[in-house]
C-alpha cells in the first residue's frame, strides 16, 4: 500500500508544479511556440535521466524514493499528452512549421536533456 500512496503524494505534487511552470513560462514566453509544454517536457527528460542514475548507484536508498520521484512526481510533471494536443492543435490551425518545430526540437533537446541527467547523476552519485 506504501508504494501507492508514494505515486500519489509524487504525481500530486508533480501535477502542481506543471501547473506553476507551465504557467509562469507561458506568461513570460507567450504562447505561440508552446514554451511551457517544452520547458516541462525537458526539464522532466533531465530529471528522470539524474534522478534514475542516482537511484540505482544508491543501492541502500528505499524502494519509495523510486515510487515517489521518477514514477509520481515526473509521471505527474511531464506532459508528453499535452505536448502531442498541443502539437497536433496547431497543426491543424495551419502553422505547420512550429508543429514540426516542437516535435523535432523536443525529441533532440529531450533525448540531449536525459543524457545531460544521466552525466550529472554518474558526477554526483
Amino acid at each position: 500500500m506504501t508504494k501507492y500512496l508514494m505515486v500519489a503524494i509524487g504525481g500530486a505534487l508533480g501535477s502542481v508544479l506543471r501547473f506553476w511552470v507551465g504557467t509562469h513560462v507561458s506568461n513570460r514566453f507567450g504562447t505561440r511556440f508552446l514554451a511551457g509544454t517544452f520547458v516541462i517536457n525537458m526539464t522532466a527528460c533531465f530529471l528522470i535521466g539524474f534522478i534514475v542514475t542516482l537511484l540505482a548507484a544508491k543501492t541502500n536508498w528505499s524502494p519509495n524514493w523510486r515510487y515517489l520521484i521518477p514514477i509520481g512526481f515526473i509521471g505527474g510533471y511531464s506532459t508528453f499528452s499535452t505536448f502531442e494536443y498541443e502539437t497536433f492543435r496547431v497543426f491543424q490551425e495551419g502553422e505547420l512549421l512550429i508543429a514540426g518545430l516542437n516535435v523535432v526540437l523536443s525529441i533532440v533537446v529531450g533525448f540531449v536533456s536525459v543524457w545531460l541527467g544521466v552525466i550529472t547523476g554518474r558526477t554526483i552519485a
